[in-house]
């Protein structure tokens, strides 16, 4: 009898088509759980559940009374927006291969996070919580505890989303009043999160996809980011695998990603971990309870030893661990990969995008794919949430393949329209 899996998919999310394709070739029944029906959710009995994942603990119970009538073997949430509710749901259920809701928790509020690596001796960038309101004395401490340059961030979003560098006293108060005036608009329920304010760490910053498994982290891959992510904005642009830094800082980078992990008490699943490496250190700035964001995923190739001359994608992958059959080893596809996230550079709407064929005909190109349609509104970091669009790459090296994706970049013209 095959699988069935209850995937949580947010109407929003990029990941929905990736993780359903690898499920269909997998031959899993599927239940699909989301924050919206779809049009014949009627005739999709068994198959679909509406949720609201603002409220994850009540989603727990909706999925218990939906899995009374049909059975769920595991439970995977596809990004951040809908972790926590399948860490509620999964434990509800009684699933065997599950993160804790506490451990989950932890990676989704910044302040949780950096409080247990603190307790557990992971180097991180010192911080503090301030509120989206505080007076000037408590803005003076948080420089006094943080220093300066400093980031500030909203506890609880992704992909950079409201994280501003502040080099000077002024900067840090029209930062704070930006990401306050931000998470205003989007909190439609009058809540006003907090902000951690960090100290900015100079340094080379790479990004670890892994699955863990029984606590152990198993690199999925190590990506190098070329460009450098100084501020004030923090949009992330090249991504390209397998790393190029030495044998040694490599295991120094996935020592502190498996300490982190330790420390929030993670035991399975994907984790997507953020490190940059400073003056020899290695400082654990996220480590997130799922895959990689957007459609990264795409340039993942992966080996397993079950299999292995297959090719899997990492959603397969990640739906296998979870209903508990057989992967053995895993490794990246020989050769090397990497991607583009083109960055929405001004507001306004998108008013065309050319040059789509000379990019894809450049050699090493495998796809590019634009997210948003010609004539939306877009808006940049630090409010906007979502990238122009990717482009994909496979190459004999990673340098070969940073080429390829920067020659493909330089190709694309987009043109933004101011909005009226």
């Amino acid at each position: 009898m095959p699988a069935r899996v209850m995937i949580i998919l947010p109407t929003e999310t990029y990941r929905a088509t990736a993780f359903l394709r690898a499920a269909g070739a997998l031959g899993m029944d599927i239940a699909v759980a989301s924050n919206e029906a779809p049009t014949l959710a009627s005739l999709m009995d068994g198959r679909v559940l509406t949720l609201d994942l603002r409220h994850p603990a009540d989603s727990g119970d909706r999925a218990a009374d939906f899995a009374a009538s049909w059975p769920v073997d595991a439970v995977i949430g596809v990004d951040e927006a809908s972790v926590v509710t399948a860490a509620h749901i999964a434990e509800r259920l009684g699933i065997a291969r599950r993160n804790s809701i506490d451990a989950v928790e932890a990676t989704r509020d910044k302040r949780l996070l950096r409080q247990r690596l603190g307790n557990a001796g992971i180097p991180q960038p010192r911080c503090v919580a301030l509120d989206i309101d505080a007076d000037g004395s408590a803005l003076e401490e948080a420089i006094r505890t943080v220093g300066l340059p400093c980031v500030v961030k909203p506890v609880d979003l992704a992909a950079s989303r409201g994280v501003i560098r502040a080099d000077s006293r002024a900067e840090m108060i029209t930062a704070v009043r930006r990401v306050g005036e931000m998470l205003r608009a989007i909190c439609i329920d009058g809540s006003t999160p907090p902000l951690l304010i960090e100290a900015y760490v100079d340094g080379v910053e790479v990004a670890v996809e892994g699955l863990v498994r029984d606590g152990v982290v198993d690199v999925i891959a190590l990506f190098d980011k070329p460009d450098p992510l100084i501020g004030p904005f923090f949009e992330e642009t090249l991504y390209v695998a397998p790393s190029r830094l030495d044998k040694a800082a490599q295991r120094a980078v996935v020592d502190a990603v498996q300490g982190a992990v330790a420390a929030l008490g993670l035991r399975h699943g994907p984790i997507h971990a953020e490190v940059r490496i400073a003056d020899d250190e290695c400082v654990v700035i996220e480590v997130a309870a799922r895959s990689i964001g957007g459609l990264c995923a795409q340039v993942i190739r992966l080996h397993c030893d079950d299999a292995p001359d297959v090719e899997r994608s990492l959603e397969e992958v990640i739906l296998r661990q979870a209903c508990g059959l057989r992967l053995g080893a895993i490794s990246l596809a020989s050769g090397a990969c990497g991607v583009f996230m083109l960055p929405i550079r001004r507001q306004g709407v998108l008013e065309r995008v050319t040059g789509l064929e000379d990019a894809t005909a450049v050699p090493g190109i495998t796809g590019v794919t634009m997210s948003v349609p010609v004539g939306e509104r877009v808006t940049p970091l630090p409010e906007g949430d979502r990238y122009l669009g990717f482009i994909f790459a496979r190459g004999d090296t990673a340098s070969a393949v940073e080429t390829s994706l920067r020659q493909a970049e330089s190709l694309l013209d987009v043109e933004i329209a101011v909005a009226t």
